[in-house]
């Protein structure tokens, strides 16, 4: 339910109480100036917010100038490889949509070259300030690709996990949810494939696909399958499983408050992307008229939009994408102005296949306000690896984050070597 709406504070804080106060201080981050309407409150404390540093810097006592960063190739998969000046190397594997935009990253990853990379929080800002025409997924994909082989490289260098590079660990072993897909299929369809995959996986959470998805305006996948799953799904897993479910922008205003009702007569704990991702007036409707906590932010990647929803009680629970966003060090500035906006929590939007589980699980291990379990699509990748600090399974439907260095795994050099370098523009 939601116990946090309308919760504005009085007092701002200033920008040097904002630098040396921890993520559980900000709570006091907004406020209304005196005088004029309340419903306009000052951003200038969540804009201290953002301004913080992510990355600890103090864990390096000299520079760590980036010397050369490549894009490998293999048809349609591409790995990072980032090498300081001093011969310390890091890696990423990319997000499948690094396809259609690796021309971008072509164009940005001058920005960082001769850099020191304990400057990446400004860094990162840099990219998104030169391009700011190029917004969205296209410039966020290619960004956190750079942003993660960084991390991987810095993390090697100190001897700690990502998540330690941007954080503490809250979280050392992860739960999860399981994602369902199936839209198209019948509910029984959708229930006969996923039921075994649950199950398998002890999975304490799952998602279902609500609505037609991709902004279908209230068009059902087959037509009446929404209001046959919702109810199959929780007599079948009973209510000791979580279930939240995602509309992925199916619908108008009025046919998502009535599946939202629906929802919470089954006891579903959260609702995802009711309306299309940037219908913010609307989404915030929906919001008013329900008690289900909304949740969002997968698709949209601006900083002043998501902060407006999460002021307004358009948003009750942010949700990044990681690669989409931009990388951790975004992804973590937007889930501390949830946490100034009355305690609002964060979980992570997973893409599928990859390593981005990976990076999900190590950005969740460090997330103060990660109320919710991130969601999980499955260990299933082409990227050939190997952990030292023990097996990633699924065990009772979690899963231990790597605590080695970087990533925490070796990718396999006979794998990095069928990728090819592209050469820059």
């Amino acid at each position: 339910m939601k116990t946090n709406r309308r919760r504005f504070i009085s007092t701002t804080l200033a920008g040097g109480m904002a630098a040396a106060l921890p993520i559980s201080s900000f709570g006091s981050a907004i406020t209304t100036k005196s005088g004029t309407n309340p419903q306009y409150p000052d951003y200038n404390g969540l804009n201290e917010i953002e301004k913080r540093p992510v990355l600890k810097r103090q864990l390096f006592s000299s520079p760590v100038i980036i010397k050369s960063i490549e894009l490998l190739r293999n048809g349609r998969t591409f790995l990072c490889r980032v090498r300081s000046a001093d011969g310390a190397e890091g890696i990423s594997a990319a997000h499948e949509g690094l396809y259609s935009h690796y021309l971008i990253f072509l164009s940005i990853q001058r920005l960082f070259i001769g850099k020191d990379a304990r400057d990446l929080d400004s860094l990162i800002d840099h990219v998104y300030i030169l391009n700011y025409r190029l917004q969205g997924i296209a410039l966020g994909i290619p960004t956190a690709t750079i942003e993660f082989a960084i991390l991987d490289m810095l993390g090697r260098i100190a001897k700690k996990s990502m998540g330690l590079l941007i954080g503490e660990i809250h979280k050392p072993k992860i739960e999860f949810y399981l994602a369902t897909e199936n839209r198209g299929s019948t509910a029984e369809e959708t229930l006969r494939v996923w039921k075994p995959q649950i199950e398998k996986c002890k999975a304490k959470e799952i998602k279902i696909r609500v609505g037609g998805g991709n902004m279908t305006n209230n068009v059902d996948s087959p037509p009446g399958r929404t209001d046959k799953l919702i109810p199959l799904f929780r007599k079948t897993f009973g209510d000791k499983m979580d279930i939240c479910a995602d509309a992925n922008g199916s619908y108008t205003v009025d046919e998502a408050i009535r599946v939202g009702k629906l929802l919470e007569q089954y006891g579903i704990i959260r609702y995802e992307e009711p309306v299309p991702y940037d219908y913010y007036a609307e989404c915030k409707q929906v919001a008013d008229a329900l008690k289900v906590p909304i949740s969002g932010g997968e698709q949209d990647q601006s900083f002043h939009q998501l902060r407006w929803m999460l002021v307004n009680d358009g948003l009750d629970i942010i949700e990044p994408d990681i690669f989409y966003f931009g990388g951790m060090i975004r992804s973590m500035k937007i889930a501390r102005i949830a946490e100034a906006c009355g305690g609002k929590q964060c979980t992570l939007h997973m893409s599928p296949g990859r390593l981005g589980f990976l990076y999900a699980f190590h950005f969740t291990s460090v997330l103060p306000n990660g109320g919710f379990r991130p969601e999980f699509k499955g260990f299933e990748t082409d990227v050939s690896y190997e952990c030292n600090t023990g097996p990633i399974k699924s065990e009772d439907g979690a899963v231990n984050v790597p605590t080695g260095p970087g990533l925490g795994v070796e990718i396999d050099p006979d794998y990095i070597k069928k990728h090819q370098p592209i050469q820059s523009f």
